[in-house]
């Protein structure tokens, strides 16, 4: 059987091409059986998962669980808003006792960036990263470019655009890495605010007009503002944002050809993305939400495998 050549999944940025295509063959193989009627293998039946989720999340943490039950690994979730780590107890303090208790795996999210990597050095355990802070969110990219093959045949030469947040998004970092290392041209637009400094040196192209970066891409990603991350007004308006670079079936429609919409969830709908488009044939949404069940069902069962 083939193997990853890592043995945490922290990011994108670790990974190579062959990794990111053993984990979309081995999602083909858990999709077929997550349509079936039992929707169980019994693949991980002595392997026991912590979810450890530092900052909120509803759509990653119940995506992650599920994948887990599916492959029948005992589950463990804990949420460190109700926890000793606000009674000041340390990252590490917290893992080890979580381990104590023979966990085999943590998946976690951590408003720090580098979290991950800081943990996989200290403790004996198969590391998942499930964001953290506005770093990476590997399995979100992964998720994302298996849809985007799964609609396309393949991603290699497509033209990507990511429109929005690109600054505080893990999610844009991520998915530049993994559509840079599998062939496809990525471009990003968005407020000059909130495009970083240091993007180009990614291979990665700015248009700053979002009618132009439509026109050129294949599919379009587009980011939700993250409010919660901005201790400044990035952009005068929610209104002004909306109008320089929200979709809407007008601007769809106005196209030479049909373009693939994506999001990563959750919408703000009618600010990034108006209700129309979201729910059009020319968006993937929901069907990235089926696929990041398969996805970290095969990321699981890998590193899983290598486990001692």
């Amino acid at each position: 059987m083939s193997v990853l050549s890592v043995k945490h999944l922290l990011g994108i940025k670790y990974l190579n091409e062959k990794d990111i295509q053993l984990i979309f063959e081995t999602a083909d193989q858990f999709k077929e059986v997550i349509n079936r009627s039992i929707k169980k293998v019994p693949s991980l039946r002595d392997i026991t998962i912590a979810n450890i989720f530092f900052e909120n999340s509803t759509r990653t943490k119940l995506s992650f669980e599920l994948a887990e039950k599916r492959l029948s690994a005992d589950v463990i979730n804990f949420s460190a808003s109700q926890s000793s780590v606000k009674k000041g107890e340390t990252l590490i303090d917290t893992v080890n006792n979580i381990l104590s208790m023979k966990v085999d795996m943590v998946v976690m999210r951590h408003p720090n960036p580098g979290a991950g990597i800081f943990l996989a050095k200290h403790v004996k355990a198969a590391i998942i990263n499930a964001g953290d802070g506005a770093h990476e969110h590997p399995t979100q990219a992964l998720l994302d470019s298996y849809s985007i093959r799964e609609k396309l045949g393949d991603v290699a030469g497509k033209k990507v655009v990511i429109v929005g947040d690109i600054l505080h998004s893990r999610v844009a970092l991520s998915n530049i890495f993994a559509l840079k290392l599998q062939g496809a041209e990525v471009k990003v637009c968005g407020p000059k605010t909130l495009i970083p400094k240091y993007i180009e040196t990614l291979g990665v192209g700015v248009e700053p007009n979002l009618q132009k970066a439509l026109e050129w891409c294949d599919v379009a990603n587009m980011l939700r503002v993250q409010n919660e991350r901005m201790d400044i007004s990035y952009f005068p308006s929610t209104r002004e944002y909306t109008q320089q670079f929200g979709i809407n079936r007008h601007i769809l429609d106005s196209l030479q050809k049909e373009i693939v919409i994506m999001h990563p969830g959750p919408i703000n709908r009618g600010v990034e993305i108006t209700s129309d488009v979201a729910d059009s044939s020319q968006s993937i949404i929901l069907h990235q939400v089926e696929n990041g069940v398969a996805i970290r069902m095969a990321v699981i069962y890998l590193l899983a495998s290598q486990i001692k």
